[in-house]
């Protein structure tokens, strides 16, 4: 933090600081233009732009699969959220025509759930290990990031990836699971969760950290749908919402997706939609993820020889129906780590598309970070941002 400019205004002398690293060679940081009196914040402007990658032009310059790859660049931190979303706008606009219509085999939409309810594990991880560092815990962040590890470890022999996986693909998964996988994944959920409870003990449950996000800035219900806040950060406020239960779409409709949301868990002290409540929705949700592979393992079918075999298969054969798509628009949503990531896709009919337009969470977040901060302290302002899990490559496409 460096201050660069005092200015004069009605209520007194301000000082404008950065808060946040500005520098071409850092990426993935927020910077904010804070103005404060004192310790007293009135404004903070969040400064954005300088990640933009043009990849939603680049998916108007590449042929349909082969933009895969630059969505997970979208949301690195949960790149097989990012990849379905796109896959599943894809196939949706080849299904308005029988003659393109692909039929994603049962194994793979399967497959896509553990992964995706994995990946969703490993972000919020990072997610809720980074805000308690932020705010002066850093064990529990080591802690999270070794659990995170071990869904890597399981990436890694899925596809080759620990990060950036294009794994995901339209009409299926790049890869069948790899041998012993399924009891991989098992004996990972197992001890996983024996984790979570020591995590919880460790951060959670801690007295400081709670009192320091307790009745921190609080969003109401009706603040977050006005916002257009979406994933944890709608639900922190109380609101009932997630796609993969009111929009279903692969199998999720047969899961019985649970939703958490704010309840003012931080007690007396505590509001719903506060910093508190954010929190611990996302921990519910990993819970809720853990339970939903579980159910996922259950619906697995058997392997099949063939890959595009309708049961047992992993990929669906569309390399003719991509070369001439139908002519079209077609709206998709998803539910991601960071809320509802949707694609808009026009199609010429041409291979490739027309038009290519992300929606993602981050970027609707950071629209209330300026009235969400006016008269919180300074040292609020890092677990405001903590508590809303912003992943600045979401921001800048």
């Amino acid at each position: 933090m460096s201050s660069d400019l005092a200015i004069e205004s009605a209520g007194g002398e301000r000082m404008r600081i950065n808060m946040g690293p500005h520098h071409p060679a850092t990426h993935g940081v927020l910077r904010l233009i804070v103005e404060c009196d004192g310790e007293i914040v009135s404004s903070a402007t969040p400064d954005h732009g300088y990640l933009h990658r043009s990849i939603e032009k680049i998916g108007e310059c590449v042929e349909w699969p082969m933009f895969v790859p630059y969505t997970d660049r979208v949301d690195y931190v949960c790149a097989m959220n990012a990849n379905l979303a796109y896959c599943v706008a894809v196939e949706k606009l080849l299904a308005t025509d029988k003659t393109t219509a692909v039929q994603v085999p049962r194994r793979a939409e399967v497959i896509r759930v553990i992964v995706a309810e994995l990946n969703r594990i490993s972000s919020h991880l990072v997610a809720v290990g980074a805000m308690s560092m932020d705010l002066g815990a850093y064990t529990p962040f080591l802690h999270g990031i070794a659990q995170r590890e071990g869904v890597n470890d399981i990436f890694e022999k899925l596809c080759g990836q620990r990060l950036t996986y294009n794994y995901i693909t339209i009409g299926g998964v790049g890869f069948d699971l790899h041998t012993g996988a399924v009891e991989e994944i098992e004996s990972f959920l197992a001890q996983f969760e024996k984790e979570m409870i020591r995590f919880n003990k460790l951060i959670t449950t801690n007295t400081i950290f709670r009192d320091r996000c307790a009745g921190i800035a609080v969003i109401s219900a009706a603040e977050a749908v006005a916002y257009g806040l979406v994933g944890p950060n709608l639900r922190g406020s109380g609101v009932d919402w997630d796609i993969r239960r009111d929009e279903p779409y692969g199998i999720y409709g047969e899961l019985g997706v649970r939703v958490p949301v704010g309840q003012g868990y931080a007690g007396r002290t505590g509001k719903v939609g506060d910093c508190y409540d954010r929190f611990i929705v996302r921990l519910l949700e990993i819970n809720e993820s853990v339970r939903l592979i579980r159910a996922a393992l259950k619906l697995l079918p058997p392997a099949a020889e063939k890959p595009a075999d309708p049961v047992g298969g992993f990929q669906a054969d569309v390399a003719k129906a991509l070369r001439k798509p139908p002519k079209g628009e077609i709206r998709v949503r998803t539910e991601a780590p960071r809320g509802e990531m949707g694609y808009v896709i026009v199609s010429d009919g041409t291979k490739t598309p027309y038009r290519v337009r992300c929606r993602t969470g981050s970027f609707t977040a950071c629209s209330i970070f300026n009235k969400l901060m006016k008269g919180i302290f300074l040292a609020d302002i890092v677990t405001v941002i903590g508590s809303f899990d912003i992943v600045v490559p979401e921001i800048d496409r």
